[in-house]
């Protein structure tokens, strides 16, 4: 499996300031010293080209040109630099990149991603461009050029369980059915303005294992009645996590590892591709955050290896043994 990472790519910060950045250089190490049979790749920058499937271009012009307000600017809680458009463009990058890995292999992850607080036209909650849907719409794209899809768009579906709502992302795809929201998030935090997804579950603060992992189990069941994607985006936020100084939820580490194979079992029974993103975490342990987001990239390694094992069993028994 490829996993993608844009942590070279450093967005300078003030003094003090709450995002972890580090916390991008210290997954990648872990990948690297632990998860042998995991590739690790830099991504191409997002095009102009590509922001526009999910953007106003005059919008991707200001931020590359730096003529974002003062008040944008504190929207998104960076402020400008030429190294922060480089780095929002591989993060997108890294997420396209990922899908089309995923298509070949089955699986891939980028390191970083899940900015789904970006709407058509602004950004908001350190995200500054929305990596989902322009991969989602990338792959669609990919998807008619090869005659994939026979002309009509494949449906990719999002299933972003970070603990913030994926407000930007149901925004942009709002009325387009070919790519199908759900967000299950805490109630009482960040965006407090929710928009409205294909399916969302509000959570009430410090929600559990037990009652969290009730309501995917029926979101999921849910999902499987309304929809049959080619692909799934997997926001795998670790902020749901009780160690999470922002989150207001209460998973444990035991709870974080079922809610994914929740979602890859799910995906497995449909022999679907998977991209996961890593999303929030924002823990004062960032080795404890790290070695939980490790635990992702290992779970998505191992359903990588297995579903392309199971389609080349099937393709080897369709041709009657023969590669």
């Amino acid at each position: 499996m490829q996993a993608f990472y844009t942590d070279e790519f450093v967005l300078p910060l003030p003094q003090g300031h709450r995002f972890p950045m580090q916390k991008y250089r210290m997954l990648r190490d872990k990948v690297a010293q632990r998860l042998p049979e995991v590739d690790l790749a830099v991504p191409p920058p997002a095009t102009d080209g590509q922001l526009a499937l999910a953007h106003c271009p005059k919008y991707v012009a200001r931020v590359v040109d730096g003529l974002l307000s003062a008040d944008e600017q504190k929207a998104i809680g960076f402020p400008w630099s030429v190294a922060m458009v480089e780095r929002s463009r591989r993060s997108v990058g890294a997420t396209i990149a990922a899908v089309r890995s995923a298509m070949q292999h089955g699986a891939s992850v980028n390191l970083a991603g899940g900015t789904h607080h970006a709407m058509h036209n602004s950004g908001a909650g350190f995200c500054v461009f929305n990596d989902l849907v322009v991969a989602a719409r990338v792959f669609q794209t990919d998807s008619l050029a090869a005659g994939r899809g026979r002309q009509r768009l494949p449906q990719v579906l999002v299933i972003d369980l970070d603990v913030h709502q994926g407000d930007g992302t149901a925004a942009i795809a709002s009325g387009d059915p070919s790519i199908f929201t759900f967000s299950m998030h805490g109630e009482q935090n960040f965006p407090f303005t929710k928009m409205t997804s294909d399916l969302d579950i509000a959570l009430p603060s410090q929600t559990g294992d037990e009652d969290y992992l009730k309501a995917l189990e029926k979101a999921l069941a849910s999902i499987a009645q309304q929809v049959q994607p080619q692909l799934v985006l997997y926001v795998a936020g670790l902020d749901v996590h009780q160690g999470d100084r922002l989150g207001r939820l209460n998973l444990s580490d035991e709870g974080i590892q079922v809610r994914d194979n929740m979602v890859l079992s799910w995906s497995a029974k449909r022999s679907l591709p998977v991209v996961a993103v890593m999303a929030g975490g924002y823990f004062q342990d960032l080795e404890h955050l790290t070695d939980l987001q490790l635990g992702v990239v290992a779970r998505m390694a191992e359903y990588g290896a297995g579903l392309h094992a199971s389609i080349i069993h099937q393709n080897s028994q369709l041709t009657g043994g023969n590669p």
